[in-house]
């Protein structure tokens, strides 16, 4: 698989990017229209920072486990999982004009929240301590849709622009969950006798691809068309998503393999360690390795699109890193105590 094709998600973030370019000044009423978002995990905030300088402005207090950020359309709402290992059922809910926290979510029966996307101006999410995934509409305050995913642990997640197709991966069942909107025709029932009325209804289908114990982080190609995700023992497995079959796999060697994502124009895949600190950069299109470095123990890796850079989130050594995408080098380290999550807020 080899891409050039840039996302819409990707050209409205760089569109906005670049009408915000000039107008980083904080607002009167508080922060700047174009932020860089990360999470704390040690001190439990979200630093805000200037996305040109990397200037830290603002500290948001967050909950007890704060792990995954998203950020609404508008730029004016960002929402923080709070995991707990499956136990807790909090969202933060982050006002990004005030630069104030608001009322979390209270996600139960649903626990858990980790992985976070916003598609159609709401809010999903996974709830890995209910094997199970949950939508929250923010203009009717309600949670309106959740699916069981029957696997272990399920974790990280991805939603079409459409929000016809979900994925979800399950570490602990070491399978991806691909979950489908579709007419589906009824089953006839025991008598062999269709009940007057019947007929074809909307509904998800699930399909579940093993992938290998352990695999976490993934990600999509820019068209859609690629699955890719890694086990901690560097295991990686490449789903076709039309098929809804493993493709490929592919032993990257490395050991202690967290996280991965596409270049924003498709033709690269970043994947990283949170054991070792090596990073290594896959051509998408021919499947080969094309570059390895080390950094920091990586656990989390975030795109910018419109800076042409990759932010590392590492953890376990208490810095963001910045890579270049043009030559895949790292250019700077930002001293965060624990960073995890890491978006970038364009403010409409």
């Amino acid at each position: 698989m080899s891409s050039t094709r840039t996302s819409p998600a990707v050209r409205a973030l760089l569109a906005a990017m670049a009408l915000c370019a000039s107008t980083t000044n904080a607002d009167a009423a508080g922060l700047p229209a174009c932020s860089l978002l990360i999470i704390s995990k040690t001190d439990h905030v979200l630093e805000v920072r200037r996305p040109d300088t990397l200037a830290l402005l603002a500290r948001i207090p967050l909950g007890p486990d704060p792990h995954e950020i998203a950020v609404a359309r508008d730029g004016r709402t960002a929402w923080v999982s709070n995991p707990g290992y499956g136990s807790l059922h909090r969202i933060d809910v982050i006002d990004l004009v005030l630069g104030k926290a608001g009322m979390p979510l209270d996600t139960a029966p649903l626990l858990g929240p980790h992985g976070l996307a916003v598609v159609g101006d709401k809010l999903w999410f996974t709830a890995q301590g209910s094997k199970a995934l949950g939508r929250y509409d923010p203009q009717a305050r309600a949670f309106d849709w959740t699916m069981g995913t029957g696997q272990d642990t399920t974790h990280m997640l991805h939603v079409d622009p459409g929000g016809k197709l979900v994925y979800a991966t399950n570490p602990g069942s070491g399978s991806v969950s691909l979950f489908e909107q579709r007419m589906v025709a009824p089953t006839m029932p025991p008598t062999g006798v269709m009940p007057a009325g019947a007929k074809p209804r909307l509904d998800w289908v699930h399909t579940i691809v093993p992938v290998g114990q352990g695999a976490e982080g993934f990600d999509v190609s820019p068209d859609g068309r690629e699955l890719w995700t890694v086990t901690p023992a560097g295991r990686i497995a490449i789903v076709d998503t039309a098929t809804r079959e493993l493709a490929a796999t592919i032993d990257s060697g490395m050991d202690g393999a967290h996280r991965l994502a596409f270049t924003p124009d498709g033709r690269h895949v970043m994947v990283v360690s949170v054991k070792t600190g090596a990073l290594q950069v896959w051509d998408a299109g021919t499947r080969k390795l094309v570059k390895s470095l080390r950094t920091g123990r990586g656990a989390g890796i975030a795109m910018d699109a419109a800076g042409g850079r990759a932010f590392i989130s590492c953890t376990p050594d208490d810095f963001v890193a910045v890579i270049d995408l043009a030559s895949f080098t790292e250019t700077a380290r930002l001293p965060v105590g624990r960073p995890d999550g890491i978006a970038l807020a364009v403010r409409e």
